[in-house]
């Protein structure tokens, strides 16, 4: 991706136009400006530390969620073992 980037960003400064670069490289130009909007500047070691944060966090998300699941189940098990008054 940020090799598509660069070498999309090389054609530019040559003076080719967005479009055609892109499509050279396989790719749309929505794509290349969302690509460039999340990931222009960023290094090789930034991009990576990014993809080991969005997995830590997609990790803990679902922890979150299975625990909220316990939550509820043991809420449900709770009530049903209360004597109705």
């Amino acid at each position: 991706m940020l090799k598509l980037l660069r070498e999309i960003e090389l054609k530019l400064t040559a003076g080719d136009d967005v479009a055609s670069d892109c499509r050279s490289v396989g790719i749309s130009d929505a794509t290349y400006y969302n690509w460039r909007k999340r990931f222009g500047g960023m290094g090789r070691a930034q991009l990576s530390e990014l993809k080991s944060l969005e997995k830590e966090n997609a990790r803990l998300k679902k922890i979150v969620a299975e625990l909220e699941l316990d939550k509820l189940t043991l809420k449900e098990s709770l009530n049903r073992l209360k004597p109705s008054a």
